[in-house]
C-alpha cells in the first residue's frame, strides 16, 4: 500500500498509556460494529472443534479487536496492521485485555497480493473505515485477497462511509470526502454498488447490505460452499 498522508481528522490515534493508543472514533464505533459481528459470525464448534477464525484487517489501534474479542468469545481473533506503531498498540491492548483468543497481531499489507502464504482461510473476516482512505486499485486488490483467504460459507464485513448509487448523502459526507480527494485525488469515498461489484468480481455473493449509526454502511458478502462440502 501506499504510504497516503491523509487530512489529520481522518485517521485520529492519540497516545494513551505506554504503546497504547486511542482513536475517539473506533470508541464511538466499536459498539454497534460488535453488536453486528455477534448476529453475523460463525457459530462455535462441536466437541474438540477449533474455534472459527476471524481476521480484521487494518485493526488500527487494538481497541476492535478487543471488543469483538470478547463479545465473540467463542472465535479466534486474528489483529493486523500495516504500521508498526499501531502493531505495538494493538499488542498492549491486548496483553492489558487478558483477551485468550486474540492471536499476535501481524504485519499485513492487505493491499499487496498475494498475502503470505501462511496466512490460513478464515471463517470471518472484517474491514472497518479504511476503503475511502485508499485508491480504487488497492480497494480492489484488498477485496480480492480477503476472498483469497475466506473459507467456504465464511464472511466478508466492509463498514464504513460509502457513496450510495453515486451520490453523497449528507453534508458531512460531501465535506469529507471533498477535504480527502483535494488532499490526494486517488482516495475518497466508494460507491456502495462498485464496492459489491468487485466483491462478487472476487467469487463472493452479497449477503446482506445494512445500514449502521453515523450514515455508515456494513456491507457483508460471503464465500458460498461447495457442492463437494456438502
Amino acid at each position: 500500500m501506499a504510504v497516503r498522508s491523509v487530512p489529520g481528522e481522518a485517521s485520529v490515534a492519540l497516545p494513551e498509556a505506554g504503546e497504547k493508543l486511542f482513536a475517539p472514533s473506533a470508541a464511538r464505533n466499536l459498539e454497534p460494529i460488535a453488536d453486528l459481528l455477534a448476529q453475523i459470525a460463525p457459530q462455535p464448534g462441536t466437541g474438540e472443534a477449533p474455534r472459527p477464525r476471524a481476521l480484521e484487517i487494518a485493526s488500527g489501534t487494538g481497541q476492535h479487536i478487543v471488543g469483538f474479542a470478547r463479545r465473540c468469545p467463542h472465535l479466534e481473533w486474528h489483529p493486523s496492521d500495516v504500521d508498526p506503531a499501531r502493531l505495538a498498540s494493538i499488542t498492549a491492548y491486548s496483553a492489558e485485555s487478558g483477551c485468550t483468543n486474540i492471536a499476535p497481531a501481524r504485519q499485513l499489507d492487505a493491499t499487496e497480493g498475494p498475502w503470505p502464504e501462511d496466512m490460513a482461510a478464515f471463517e470471518l473476516i472484517v474491514l472497518c473505515n479504511l476503503l475511502h482512505l485508499i485508491s480504487t486499485p488497492e480497494a480492489k486488490a484488498l477485496i480480492r485477497g480477503a476472498a483469497d483467504h475466506l473459507a467456504p460459507g465464511g464472511r466478508f464485513v466492509i463498514y464504513g462511509p460509502f457513496m450510495r448509487a453515486g451520490e453523497l448523502t449528507s453534508e458531512g459526507d460531501r465535506a469529507f470526502h471533498t477535504k480527502l480527494s483535494s488532499h490526494d485525488p486517488e482516495v475518497g469515498y466508494k460507491d456502495d454498488f462498485d464496492v459489491m461489484d468487485w466483491l462478487q468480481a472476487s467469487g463472493l455473493e452479497m449477503a446482506e447490505v445494512i445500514e449502521m449509526p453515523a450514515n455508515n454502511l456494513a456491507l457483508v458478502a460471503r464465500r458460498q460452499v461447495s457442492r463437494e462440502a456438502l
